[in-house]
Parts: structure tokens; sequence; C-alpha cells
């Protein structure tokens, strides 16, 4: 390999890398204050928290990805250009493909580990971290309960407490559940109760009061001295929960149980699982073939960057854009490969000598 290759190639991993960190580590502390209030007012412990927060970083890590290459390959680049580098490489007799073959290795490499995270790292990370956080809400389901506050811990389900004891005995409860499409909401009071795990999940043993529910006009109103109701956080059925299209492996995806909720959401994601990974490559192409467009010296060169961010924006915002129409319009899945095969091929005939493209146009 020459030996431009290997320089070139070192600034941009190196500064591919260090971009990649900061801004994970910034989005990764904006997604974690959001858990923040397990530590200060819920009882879990760091460790947890860590843990729980830090089963986030490969879906973060595929979606920034092609940001953070982009950066990476513009900043190098343009600092070649200011420095007259790239005047050298091109007068030592370089293409413009030569000189943009370091950033499509690079490219090639990022793109493989994007692979590797959204076939393989995402859907066992996320299946974890949906795992845990039902644990933890299941488990911990008495310090999710706050006094003097209407808590809604899950849709559908409300709880007010006037006061909890030190032993987790709760006075003055109100429950209103209305979880279950198919039946009537049902209101409950009761002077004290406390909140129970059992193997089914967590329980609400009521004491001394009432249930009310009202089905087709009519009121029926019971008195109970003792009542137990499941409170799961998930599912009326205890730990069962329906599995999101971001813990699916791809062949769930691609072919979906029938008896999945949303069939046509998890095909989508599943295309998108394929395409997402190939947009560093195709950012990349897109950024050396502009910035190597006309003359390689420090003129112009502020215009061709604000060309490839406009450019590069319009197409991940399509990517994103396209995916969620996909879920309601199926035939756009073509236009989600579209979109990235298109700027793959206008940055290699960019990138491609003169004699080649008429040469192609002959043919």
């Amino acid at each position: 390999m020459y030996r431009y290759n290997l320089y070139i190639m070192k600034h941009l991993a190196s500064a591919a890398a260090l971009i990649t960190v900061s801004l994970t580590s910034i989005i990764w502390l904006t997604q974690a204050l959001r858990f923040v209030d397990f530590i200060v007012r819920r009882g879990i412990s760091f460790v947890n928290f860590l843990e729980l927060t830090l089963l986030l970083l490969p879906s973060l890590l595929l979606f920034i990805l092609p940001f953070t290459l982009l950066c990476a390959v513009v900043h190098v680049y343009y600092r070649l250009m200011m420095d007259s580098e790239m005047l050298v490489l091109s007068g030592a007799g370089l293409s413009r493909f030569q000189i943009a073959r370091p950033a499509i290795g690079v490219a090639a490499g990022v793109t493989a580990i994007a692979y590797a995270i959204s076939l393989y790292l995402l859907p066992v990370s996320y299946h974890e971290f949906k795992g845990m956080q039902t644990f933890l809400r299941d488990n911990y389901a008495s310090l999710l309960l706050q006094e003097q506050v209407f808590n809604s811990p899950v849709e559908g389900l409300t709880v007010y407490i006037r006061q909890r004891d030190k032993d987790g005995t709760l006075h003055g409860i109100l429950v209103h559940d209305s979880r279950e499409d198919a039946k009537p909401p049902i209101t409950m009071m009761a002077e004290e109760g406390k909140l129970v795990e059992t193997p089914q999940g967590p329980r609400f043993i009521l004491h001394n009061g009432n249930r009310q529910e009202v089905e087709k006009g009519k009121l029926s109103f019971l008195h109970f001295d003792q009542y137990t109701l499941d409170i799961s956080f998930y599912t009326p059925g205890g730990h069962d929960r329906t599995y999101q299209p971001e813990e699916m492996f791809l062949p769930e995806l691609l072919f979906p149980d029938k008896n999945a909720g949303d069939p046509a959401r998890f095909v989508a994601e599943g295309h998108n699982r394929i395409t997402w990974p190939l947009y560093p490559l195709a950012l990349t192409l897109l950024a050396v073939s502009v910035l190597l467009s006309g003359e390689l010296n420090r003129r112009g060169q502020w215009q061709r960057v604000a060309v490839i961010v406009g450019i590069a924006g319009l197409v991940l915002c399509s990517g994103v854009g396209l995916l969620n129409l996909s879920v309601k319009h199926p035939w756009m899945i073509g236009l989600m490969y579209a979109n990235v095969v298109l700027v793959c091929g206008a940055g290699i005939w960019m990138l491609s000598d003169a004699s080649i493209r008429r040469k192609i146009r002959r043919a």
C-alpha cells in the first residue's frame, strides 16, 4: 500500500474515532438523564443504572456512524486542501479516485462495523435493555409509586397513595385500571394496602375498600376486606411482553409471524437494517467526490463543504422519512435502497476519470 494511503487513513480513523466518542458520549448522557430518577428517587443501584444505559450504546452508534464518518472525511480532506497536500498528490500523477481510495477504505471498514451492530449487537443489546427495564420496574414496583401524586407507571393504570410507612404499607389508596380495552374501567379505593412480589409479577394487596365498575350504564359496587390486584407494568398477564422490532434479528423482521401486531412495521425495520449501514459509505463517496471536483486548490472549498452538508442532510432525512412511510406504503421500500444506491453511484461516477466516463457513454 502506498504511504499516502496509510497517512490519510490514519488521520481519517483517528478523526472518526474522536468524533464518534465525543458525539456518542454527549447523546448517551442526554439519554441517561432520563433514567437518573431511577437512582435518585426509586432506589435503583448505580451498577444497574450504568448497565441499563450502556445497553443503549449500540443503537446510538448505529445511528451516528454516518454523521461521524462524514465529519471526519470532510475535516481531513479539507485540511489536505488548505495545506496544499492535495496539489502535491495530484502533481505526483494520482487520479481523483486514487486520492479518494483511503476514505473509501475507511468507509468500507465502518460499514462492516455498522452491519455487525445492525445484524447482531443491536437486537441483542436492545433485548437485554427491554428485559432489564421490565425486571427493574416490576421488582421495584413499590418504589415507583410516589406519595400524594397520581402515578401512571403504564398507560391505562393510575395509582394514588396518600402516605407510605417505613415498612412499605400504603395508606389512602386510589387505583383506576383501564388497561384492557375489552373490559370496562375499574376504580378501587382502600384504606391501606401493600405491594408484594409473586412468581406472576407484582400484586397489590388492598384492605378495607371498595371496587366500582360501570358496565352498560349500570354501576356495580363491591365492598371488600381484602382484594388482590394485578399491577404488572407491561401486560395484564404478568411478565410476558410484546417484542419490539429493534430487538428482533433480520430473518424475524423480514418474515414476521402472522400474529405479529404490525407486520409492515417489522418488514420496514428489516430493510432499514440492510440499508442504513450503507450510509457511511454513501456519504463518504458523496464528500470526496464533491471535494475533489474542480480545481484542487484552496479557492471555493467552503462552498463545496456547504453543498456536501446540504445533500447529506437531505439524503439522511430521506432515509429516515422513507422508513416511516414504508410502514404505511410497503412499495416505498424500494426507494430506501434507491436512496443510498444513487448516492453511491453518483459519487463513483464523479470520481472516475473523464476517459472512463466517455467510454461508458459510448457503450
